[in-house]
């Protein structure tokens, strides 16, 4: 499976270029100098990057999403149960309810949705 790792710079910099897409490079500058502070050359060395990493495109200056939101952070998921719970959803779910015990909402809402995923 790719990695496709970001840091919280870049993942803050990805939250907005999902949030414009698609967007003129010269607009996503303007953006992020205006809510992160960041000048030009930062903001090209931040897209180059996760332009690498397969997250976005940038094509005749137009930046686009390779992978949505849900897709991305699906994968970081898929990959954090992989590499900390041997794959095992199950150990996941007893790891992560071991100190907070899930709400009938939150139990209704699981039931639910492997109802909708059995095979």
């Amino acid at each position: 499976m790719a990695i496709y790792k970001m840091g919280v710079v870049e993942a803050k910099f990805a939250d907005l270029i999902w949030e414009l897409e698609p967007v003129g490079s010269g607009e996503l500058v303007q953006r992020a100098a205006k809510e992160l502070g960041w000048k030009k050359p930062t903001t090209y060395t931040v897209l180059r990057k996760l332009c690498e990493k397969g997250i976005f495109h940038n094509e005749k200056s137009i930046v686009s999403s390779v992978m949505t939101r849900e897709q991305y952070y699906g994968k970081q998921c898929k990959q954090f149960v992989t590499e900390t719970f041997e794959g095992s959803l199950p150990k996941f779910l007893a790891a992560f309810t071991a100190e907070e015990k899930l709400t009938e909402k939150e139990l209704d809402a699981l039931k639910k949705f492997v109802q909708e995923h059995e095979e």
